[in-house]
């Protein structure tokens, strides 16, 4: 907790995050004034906001799924419109009625293994396994704060990934990057110049990543197993052919609240 009353620093640090485009200064400043330690910290992370580091690097973690995740600066910032696919993972948990060994790829802070592992405790089961992997070694970092107990490996996809979790892993999620390459240059500040570009750029049409991973799935799905693939409304066509391609079902799910598109395929 802050160590200053918000009513004498609060006003000053809205006015400068305001003054630096920030649209939510209030809210910022809010969270800036409870979570550095004194006035020395309090000063040295308003700088960083007011330069344009995202609010999430400077104060060390996010919100996602109503759990407080923990961030380091240079690595993907888990978004809200992910949530939507934890919804669809959970629900399709609660509809097996089992416990069911959850791999998360391209993890990044592993934001979305601890989401689905909160949800599926919310609903009365629990993960038989937890796996997370990701090419970053910073992300790496952060997905093994966040997933205390989970196997988490830094490697290429699947490379790094016990032989003995093949044809075991009951729901595979995934946030791969899919913005194409000729529109990562439209990208807020924050992300394309704090983010790294490997966790967004995906390829020509987006989905050099995507295609990769739905091909690699059905060796390490369980018979009944369903990958989850978050991608942008463009591609989720391309996706859903990819998945029937390598012999999944495939079903294209949306969110307009959160401006959000899973496709999910399954093993049968």
């Amino acid at each position: 907790m802050s160590v200053f009353s918000s009513s004498i620093a609060t006003p000053a640090i809205v006015a400068r995050l305001r003054a630096a485009g920030c649209v939510f200064a209030e809210d910022e400043a809010g969270l800036l004034v409870s979570t550095a330690s004194g006035p020395a910290e309090l000063a040295a992370m308003v700088e960083r906001r007011v330069a344009g580091e995202p609010l999430e690097h400077v104060l060390g973690w996010a919100r996602f799924c109503g759990l407080r995740v923990a961030v380091e600066p240079g690595v993907f910032v888990p978004r809200p419109r992910t949530e939507f696919l934890i919804h669809e993972a959970v629900a399709l948990a609660r509809a097996a009625a089992g416990s069911p060994v959850v791999l998360d790829l391209c993890c990044g802070t592993g934001a979305m293994g601890a989401a689905v592992g909160a949800g599926l405790a919310r609903a009365g089961l629990a993960c038989a396994e937890l796996h997370a992997a990701d090419l970053d070694p910073a992300a790496v970092r952060c997905a093994r704060r966040n997933l205390p107990g989970a196997h988490v490996y830094q490697g290429d996809l699947y490379e790094p990934l016990p032989a003995s979790l093949r044809g075991r892993v009951d729901l595979l999620i995934a946030s791969p990057p899919y913005v194409p390459s000729e529109s990562v240059g439209l990208l807020p500040p924050e992300a394309r110049l704090h983010e790294p570009l490997p966790a967004l750029d995906g390829g020509a049409d987006g989905l050099d990543v995507v295609r990769r991973v739905i091909a690699g799935a059905p060796g390490w799905l369980a018979p009944g197993g369903s990958l989850l693939v978050e991608t942008g409304e463009r591609q989720a066509d391309g996706a859903a052919a990819a998945m029937r391609a390598a012999g999944l079902s495939a079903r294209v799910a949306t969110s307009d609240e959160l401006d959000a598109t899973a496709v999910i395929g399954t093993r049968h």
